[in-house]
């Protein structure tokens, strides 16, 4: 397959479910760079998740382009495509493990796409090894955690070999080390294997380590740009009704306080970072 700069584009995209009074997504153009780490924030109604479901064609837009490695969305023959080069992952991983056993639950996408067996198996392994779940590949799925669970979601989902993942809230239900361990796993597929990824998340934390943010509001892109620039507009991110890392906004208060600290202060190793260079000069 050809390769795209920019794997995902919308054009002008629109979607209104029935029986609303406005549009869900309301005319949003963007383009996802090849490789990149895209987080998408907003508060519950913003159109985050109807975006990112019309990027895998499982909603097609009213208005407007969604392409997927050059293929429409709305083409209804290339749908089976779209879906093999944009994997989903979703918020409940019950809702996505169907088999009885971990290994027969990541063959399950490479059956219906018809991989041969002597390679369905490798891929299954390759799968299993990234995402650190080669141990129970003969477990029950019901005996897995939550996070366990959710990394057997994201090896099905590998193991199809996307150009994309999208997550779509996948650690809402998880507790803060599963929601850490998702995180970390498909971090690393993004780093390591160049996966483009699109995260739909409402937590602030996990955007903060993204290569881009977009922030949606009523439809629409209310905010673009790097995590740094982003979170530092920190009465505009809480006037849209959301909040920003706590290490962000710390750092805004000990600058109201005097204290001289740099923009793009978003984690606890930023912080310690830059508080250990104040003492070190100021001794």
């Amino acid at each position: 397959m050809a390769q795209y700069e920019f794997p995902v584009q919308t054009q002008e995209v629109c979607y209104q479910y029935e029986e609303a009074d406005r549009q869900a997504v309301d005319h949003v153009s963007l383009h996802i760079k090849k490789g990149s780490f895209v987080a998408v924030l907003g508060h519950n109604g913003s159109g985050k998740s109807t975006l990112a479901k019309m990027m895998n064609a499982l909603f097609l837009p009213t208005d407007g382009k969604v392409l997927v490695c050059g293929l429409d969305t709305a083409c209804e023959e290339e749908v089976w495509n779209v879906r093999r080069h944009a994997g989903m992952v979703f918020q409940n991983p019950d809702n996505q493990i169907v088999a009885n056993v971990v290994r027969e639950d990541v063959a399950f996408g490479l059956e219906n796409l018809g991989v041969p067996q002597a390679e369905m198996l490798t891929r299954i392994d390759d799968a299993l090894e990234a995402v650190r779940m080669s141990h129970r590949a003969s477990s029950a799925p019901h005996m897995l955690s939550g996070g366990q669970k959710q990394r057997v979601a994201v090896a099905g989902v590998l193991a199809m070999q996307p150009e994309v993942m999208i997550l779509d809230e996948a650690t809402a239900m998880l507790d803060p080390s599963g929601r850490a361990d998702v995180l970390k796993t498909v971090r690393k597929l993004n780093r390591e294997k160049g996966m483009t990824v699109v995260w739909i998340t409402h937590f602030m934390e996990e955007a903060a380590v993204a290569d881009h943010i977009i922030v949606m509001d009523k439809g629409h892109i209310a905010l673009e740009g790097k995590p740094g620039d982003v979170f530092a507009q920190v009465d505009t991110i809480k006037a849209l009704g959301l909040d920003v890392p706590p290490m962000a906004e710390l750092a805004m208060q000990l600058r109201q306080a005097g204290l001289e600290l740099p923009a793009g202060i978003l984690t606890v190793d930023d912080m310690v970072k830059e508080l250990k260079q104040k003492l070190c000069l100021s001794r």
